[in-house]
């Protein structure tokens, strides 16, 4: 049996990286256990999805989440009344000293535009996104950046296209059941998709009856066997005020067997079997909008 757990650490925010990413690499440090760091590392201009209050299940997700108290209180105001600070350049040290310990990927130049535009983004904005983003990247961890995530699961062909032009050896873009390469227009590329399996904490918190009392309980039940499992934590949920909560669930998923590790050896591992598949929108529970889903459901 596999008995395998595939960790993402999704890295968004300023905040996040100063503070979640010290403290997660502590953690994982402790167990004796890895995991994938996704950065995102030109402008925190998180503030900018206020607007998105606008919307009923937006707001909702804000409100069950306590986002503020979740996040900190900061990220309302994050890259509004004037220009984001660049991630990149304030935490060269720390994104650095994760690079040296853990395996590393590229989130986002800019979080908030990739996640709020993507599905509208022309060839040239995608590139401009990717380009600076990568680089930046590269050049603090001294080395080539062979994997990334799409912010937010905003995925589509395009995006999905052209990021076989860098050197990403497989990615992490859309929500689904098993890693599969992606077919756009007939043709099967060659980034192997890894998928997220499991629910996120800002997903389920206030739904069905979750709550902070039992949200490892749920999380434990949903893991499979026979399968890969595949969750993503965040830096400035898992690595801040949820991180006791963390520490208890790795704690008992070691005790049941299962080993944790990166999404790059889940990908070794799944390479040479995994089937085709698509990429398409929809919509995905505790989610406002819609994410990239494999095959276009779940």
């Amino acid at each position: 049996m596999m008995k395998l757990l595939a960790l993402r650490i999704d890295v968004d925010t300023l905040r996040g990286t100063e503070r979640g990413v010290p403290a997660l690499c502590e953690t994982l440090a402790d167990f004796g256990v890895r995991g994938t760091f996704y950065f995102s590392v030109g402008p925190d201009n998180m503030g900018r999805h206020l607007w998105r209050l606008l919307k009923p299940r937006f707001l909702w997700k804000m409100l069950r989440t306590n986002a503020a108290g979740l996040y900190g209180p900061e990220i309302v105001l994050m890259g509004t009344a004037w220009p984001g600070i660049r991630i990149g350049r304030r935490c060269r040290d720390v994104i650095g000293a994760a690079a040296r310990g853990f395996e590393v990927g590229f989130h986002a130049w800019d979080h908030h535009y990739t996640q709020a535009h993507l599905m509208t983004m022309t060839e040239k904005d995608i590139r401009r996104e990717l380009d600076r983003g990568v680089a930046e990247l590269r050049d603090i961890c001294g080395r080539e950046i062979l994997s990334s995530a799409a912010p937010g699961w905003r995925a589509n062909d395009l995006w999905l296209k052209i990021k076989t032009e860098y050197p990403f050896s497989y990615n992490s873009d859309c929500r689904g059941r098993s890693p599969f390469f992606p077919v756009v227009g007939g043709e099967k590329l060659s980034q192997l998709q890894i998928p997220v399996t499991l629910p996120t904490y800002d997903e389920v918190l206030g739904r069905d009856g979750v709550n902070d009392a039992n949200y490892n309980d749920y999380q434990l039940s949903l893991l499979r066997d026979d399968a890969l499992n595949v969750l993503t934590i965040h830096a400035e949920a898992e690595g801040g005020r949820c991180r006791d909560q963390f520490v208890a669930y790795l704690r008992e998923v070691l005790r049941r067997g299962y080993r944790v590790t990166t999404l790059g050896e889940a990908a070794e591992m799944s390479a040479a079997t995994a089937p085709t598949g698509k990429i398409a929108l929809g919509v995905f529970p505790g989610r406002e909008g819609e994410l990239a889903l494999q095959d276009g459901s779940l």
